[in-house]
Formats: C-alpha cells, structure tokens, sequence
C-alpha cells in the first residue's frame, strides 16, 4: 500500500520551501501528499508560493495517513499553535505510533499537543517557541534536525532537505515495524 502523508499548512504566510522541498522529496517516492489548512482557498507562503487548499482540517480522517507534517513559517503561531484540531491530531498520529514532523516555528505544535514529554525536538527558536517545547515536558537541542523515535523536528527552511530525507527514513522505518 502506498503511504499517504497529510502536510498541514497556515493559510497566510507559511514558509515555502518548508512545504515544497520535503513535499518533493515524498512525491519522488511515489507516495500521495495532501496538503490542508484551517480554511480552504488559496494560501500563500511568505516568498511568494500559492497553494490552492482544498483539505481542510476538519476534512481530515487522521486515520488514513501514515504520517503528519506541520510546515513551519510566520504564520504557524497564529493559525496553527493553538488550532484544537491539529493538536488532536498530532497527538493521536503520535499515539497510533504514526510519524509526527514539524519544522521551523511549527515544533511548537507539538509541544503544545502533548507529545513531547521526555522527547528531543527542535524548532525555530523564539522565547515562545522554546517555551512550548520546554515547557511540556520536551528537551530543546538547538540542531538543525532532530530524530526522536516517530518525532521528526527540523528549525528552519536551511534544514528543509535534511527534513524531507528523515521524513521518509522514519516513514519506512514505521512501515517495515509493522509489516
């Protein structure tokens, strides 16, 4: 069965290549990425990318992807960090042992989700951010990518490759645990 991994980005201003370079990456492998967003319509990265989003969270069956990936950029804080649905679904995307990625201000997600009690993880580092990682139990490594189990972390578009090939390293890592 070929993977289906769900990237998940704001409406305004998410970083582009965070979308776009991990995204490439996984389409190469063959597997089905679909992007959604709090809204549908066209969203727009902050160099300039447009992406027409016709998924939106509450679209989403959770269920039927082998991971979830947060992009990153200006706009996670405001319509990602604190969106209940997102957090509910990296939590149980976490809890049914499915990859969990977020890169650049988007690790703070996860934090805020509940999943990173006792874990390493990375993320753009702002006073906030860090916050939301320390704060809920995680340990903050100030790398450019970290690896933790099914958690996958990178803090910003210079890591945007190197979080696509972990991306898909742990996906196949998780795919031959249960086959």
């Amino acid at each position: 069965m070929t993977p289906r991994i769900l990237m998940v980005i704001a409406p305004k201003d998410f970083r582009d290549e965070e979308l776009l370079v991990p995204r490439k990456a996984l389409k190469e492998k063959g597997w089905q990425v679909d992007t959604a967003s709090t809204e549908a319509g066209e969203a727009t990265g902050m160099l300039g990318a447009r992406e027409v989003v016709t998924l939106t969270l509450a679209d989403v069956a959770i269920e039927d992807y082998a991971a979830i990936v947060v992009v990153g950029g200006m706009g996670s804080p405001e319509y990602l960090w604190h969106n209940d649905t997102l957090r509910r679904y990296v939590a149980l995307a976490y809890q049914q042992q499915k990859v969990v990625g977020a890169i650049c201000l988007s690790g703070a997600v996860l934090g805020l989700a509940g999943i990173l009690q006792g874990k390493n993880a990375t993320v753009w580092e702002t006073p906030e951010s860090r916050a939301a990682i320390e704060d809920n139990g995680g340990t903050f490594t100030d790398k450019p990518l970290t690896v933790d189990c099914t958690i996958v972390t990178a803090n910003g578009p210079e890591a945007a490759e190197a979080f696509g090939d972990a991306l898909i390293a742990s996906i196949e890592a998780t795919i031959a645990v249960k086959s």
